[in-house]
């Protein structure tokens, strides 16, 4: 099977963290290099590739995925081998997908409502519950470290700990001590730390 993707990114966007899974994935990736400040993503040939105009994106073959967490879950699929998705039948695959969902359920939509100073929603009707209540549940699982899954660090590192990077970086999310910690050792690793570079990179090409 050709594994090769094609990969949608703009530099130092949600898309950095995919950036940074490909490489500790070594998978064979184009890139596709939007730049987000001249409104490529509104363009039509985007568009095609996704209506919302965002990015990350990836096709492989005839498969189009987006969104962060499937995307994830379809490269740490595509390659196996890594050992940075646990596979079905391996006890850790449930809590892997648990967090990964979780990003996107309830973490990222709690963090944006805090920060936009959106009415909370009744609990009941609330993705995510509450924001005290997710991020208590986040970090007790960082307290168990060293990594999300305890001692076995995945691909679902790369985008917590990316996410929670940018998260403290703009105040969005208490300055926690377990917080902190874990982001330092995901973006502490070769990949993390050439994926900014890249970025960098990147952006100088496009003038920003």
């Amino acid at each position: 099977m050709d594994r090769r993707v094609t990969f949608f990114h703009s530099p130092n966007t949600r898309s950095s963290g995919i950036l940074a899974l490909l490489r500790e994935l070594d998978a064979d990736y184009a890139l596709k290099v939007l730049n987000m400040k001249a409104g490529e993503q509104r363009e039509p040939a985007y568009l095609a590739i996704n209506p919302m105009g965002k990015v990350p994106a990836i096709v492989h073959g005839e498969t189009l995925v987006t969104e962060q967490p499937a995307i994830v879950i379809y490269l740490g699929d595509l390659y196996p081998e890594s050992g940075l998705a646990p596979q079905m039948g391996d006890p850790l695959r449930g809590a892997y997908l648990r967090w990964l969902v979780f990003y996107g359920s309830s973490y990222e939509p709690a963090v944006v409502d805090r920060a936009m100073k959106h009415e909370a929603s009744p609990k009941g009707l609330s993705p995510y519950g509450d924001f005290d209540t997710m991020l208590a549940t986040l970090v007790a699982q960082l307290e168990k470290g060293p990594w999300l899954l305890g001692e076995r660090f995945s691909a679902a590192d790369v985008l917590w700990g990316t996410a929670l990077g940018w998260t403290l970086q703009f105040g969005l999310v208490p300055d926690l001590p377990v917080l902190r910690a874990y982001a330092e050792r995901v973006n502490a690793r070769p990949a993390l730390l050439w994926a900014r570079e890249k970025d960098a990179e990147l952006a100088a090409a496009q003038g920003a």
